[in-house]
């Protein structure tokens, strides 16, 4: 196939900044052109979004649903929307995604309150949730209709299916409903051993944003509601939020190319033997903290700020705060061994100059 396009990047180059900056998994690339070709309808009446429900109810039950949306952002957007009321208010952790680095999309665009909690490590617990969950008779205080949860959290902290079990029920019982931000879902289900399904319908969440993107796909989430009765007008909300892909066949066959089977799995795992091989090495380094539980695909570490700013010329990563010497590094499903051994040596030299 003819292409004018030309390569405007160098493949040899590897970081652990991100795991957006990874490429595209070679089999979410061949399911995109066994799905081109020929017509379908648009908007989601195609045959693979209709196959997609089908991959879906495989992890999380009959009652699920997905609505593939363009990105984690507008997942998390749409989920909120159809949670809350004009007047509602979100409860999350100060440090949860949606409050630092969405650029106040769920304020601006589903014009919600969010209320936020300070955590030791990212999690939030019934007690944590009872310093925001008050006050919904009074009308000077946005009403606290949501808990929203990110498994992974932001600093890589993993909940267990008990822990978010407790969660969903004391937020049902204030009369609340559950939103669990999943951009590494697969990471989190690596790490704890456990089918997705055990740590969000199986112990009450509502609404699901499940993150693809971060996990080998080239673009594309997915808002899964997991409890119809906690939404209203899901497809409505999801085209009013410019999040209705017109050719979403692409986005839907990325999403069952990735859970059909074990991609999701095998991706997530790899990704997260290497932070684990990575965090196994940095603690072998003199000068060098791990600051949380590595136990999913990211590495967050504290060392001088000089050396930081050298080994960035080796390889890319960002500073979680830069006044304390904070790092964040992040490993991904084509994240090899002679990366992880590679980034080593060059920390070793950099910290011994």
């Amino acid at each position: 196939m003819r292409t004018d396009a030309r390569r405007h990047h160098d493949p040899e180059v590897r970081g652990f900044a991100s795991d957006n900056y990874a490429g595209v998994h070679p089999e979410i690339l061949a399911a995109i052109a066994l799905a081109n070709g020929g017509h379908q309808i648009s908007y989601g009446e195609d045959e693979y979004t209709d196959h997609l429900q089908r991959v879906i109810h495989s992890h999380f039950g009959a009652d699920a649903q997905a609505f593939p949306v363009f990105n984690g952002t507008g997942a998390n957007v749409v989920a909120l929307q159809a949670l809350t009321d004009r007047w509602g208010s979100v409860v999350c952790a100060e440090t949860a995604h949606i409050n630092v680095d969405e650029g106040g999309a769920p304020e601006r665009m589903a014009g919600l309150k969010l209320l936020t909690v300070p955590t030791p490590d990212g999690k939030l617990t019934p007690e944590l949730i009872d310093r925001q969950a008050w006050g919904w008779d009074d009308e000077h205080r946005a009403m606290p209709q949501v808990v929203s949860l990110a498994q992974n959290t932001e600093l890589g902290t993993v909940y267990t299916p008990d822990e978010i079990r407790a969660i969903c029920d004391h937020a049902h019982q204030l009369g609340m409903k559950v939103h669990l931000d999943g951009a590494r879902l697969a990471n989190a289900a690596a790490s704890l051993d456990v089918p997705m399904r055990a740590f969000t319908n199986a112990v009450g969440v509502d609404v699901l944003s499940y993150g693809g993107t971060k996990n080998g796909m080239m673009f594309g989430e997915a808002v899964v509601v997991l409890n119809p009765d906690a939404v209203r007008r899901m497809k409505h909300i999801r085209k009013m939020s410019m999040q209705l892909a017109s050719k979403m066949r692409f986005v839907s066959v990325q999403l069952e190319a990735l859970l059909a089977k074990d991609l999701w799995l095998r991706n997530a795992r790899h990704a997260n033997a290497m932070a684990r091989r990575l965090a196994d090495g940095v603690s072998a380094v003199g000068g060098v903290e791990i600051l949380y539980p590595v136990q999913a695909n990211a590495v967050f570490a504290r060392l001088p700020h000089d050396v930081s700013e050298r080994l960035q010329k080796r390889y890319r990563f960002y500073f979680w705060d830069e006044a304390a010497g904070d790092v964040r590094w992040m490993c991904s499903y084509d994240t090899t061994e002679d990366d992880v051994d590679g980034f080593l040596a060059a920390l070793k030299e950099e910290m011994s100059r």
